[in-house]
């Protein structure tokens, strides 16, 4: 049996030296090592042997299946290495080769204009509001009724606020301003905040309205503000977004939570005041309504009025957007069309 076991290992060694891949490595070692393979035939058979012998062919065989093991390692390692020579020749790459082009993207011309005013606004001491104070889907007593707007107004039909069916009276938002009432209620003055977001008006679609659109509002609460105080920020706001040269004016108007109200007008982009189609005739063009913060509304979030005053604006990213860049059809931010976004 020694000399058997000593066969074994000549030949098997032959076999692992004749080995030309991993796989014919793989069948030497099933022949030879493996539950089945000779080696362990023979020392299932140790059993039939004096004690003696079985010490002797025992360790015999452990001593050549473990010479086996190394020679079959050593092979291994050889064969990988030249596969993988070989494998990193065939497969090699030519850094020289320019490479394929990959267009990057852009920030939607939306977004960039949002981070812009927000950055506006931060300079001159705003915060942004909370997510969590500024829900899309609102209240139409936080939407509303907070902001004093009278129970038959005509904001409030169905024609103008999408109303849900998720509870009676539950609407998306028509404006941002229910974030002001939320900080208001949930902080005392001073108050400096402004609230960028999406709002919903149930309107036709056409090239300067559509029924999804982005608003930013401030707020601005505290001791003897005035009037003055609101001009002279959006003032601020109108020469570093529009730039210095471009001359503004304040128009008096009506909205239900502000008063005073006025609208603000930019000199019209496209005329420079001269009078066009797109500012018809007038030379100016609205960007924003404004107003000094009613006292009912101040109320209505237990602030004194008496003690405190304040502002309150609002403007439209679209808008303030197609105004800037001079674009004339505001379903172009909607439709995806790389040609309209690369230019940004």
């Amino acid at each position: 049996m020694k000399e058997k076991l000593e066969l074994i290992l000549k030949n098997a060694a032959a076999e692992i030296n004749e080995a030309k891949n991993l796989a014919d490595l793989e069948n030497v070692k099933l022949k030879y090592l493996s539950r089945k393979g000779e080696l362990n035939t023979i020392k299932k058979n140790l059993k039939d042997l004096s004690d003696d012998d079985k010490r002797i062919i025992g360790a015999l065989a452990n001593k050549i299946s473990n010479q086996l093991d190394d020679l079959i390692t050593e092979k291994n390692n050889e064969i990988y290495k030249i596969e993988l020579d070989k494998k990193l020749n065939e497969e090699k790459i030519d850094i020289t080769l320019p490479s394929d082009f990959r267009p990057q993207g852009k920030i939607h011309p939306l977004t960039q204009t949002i981070n812009e005013i927000v950055e506006i606004f931060q300079g001159l001491g705003f915060s942004v509001m909370p997510a969590e104070y500024s829900p899309e889907v609102e209240t139409e007593y936080i939407n509303f009724d907070m902001l004093n707007f009278p129970p038959d107004h005509p904001a409030k039909d169905m024609q103008d606020t999408f109303y849900t069916k998720t509870a009676p009276n539950v609407i998306l938002r028509s404006q941002t301003s229910g974030a002001q009432i939320r900080q208001m209620l949930h902080h005392q003055p001073p108050v400096r905040v402004i609230s960028p977001g999406r709002v919903y008006r149930c309107e036709s679609v056409s090239a300067r309205k559509n029924n999804l659109f982005h608003q930013i509002e401030g707020l601005l609460v505290d001791k003897d503000i005035t009037f003055g105080d609101l001009k002279g920020i959006l003032n601020e706001f109108v020469r570093i977004y529009f730039g210095s040269a471009r001359p503004t004016r304040f128009r008096a108007s009506y909205f239900p939570f502000t008063e005073p109200s006025a609208e603000v007008d930019v000199q019209c982009i496209m005329c420079e005041g001269k009078g066009c189609r797109t500012c018809s005739g007038t030379g100016w063009l609205e960007i924003l309504g404004s107003g000094t913060v009613h006292a009912n509304v101040l109320k209505n979030v237990g602030i004194d009025p008496e003690i405190y005053s304040g502002f309150a604006f609002g403007m439209g990213v679209e808008r303030l957007t197609m105004l800037k860049y001079a674009i004339n059809d505001i379903r172009l931010f909607f439709n995806n069309d790389i040609r309209f976004l690369k230019q940004f």
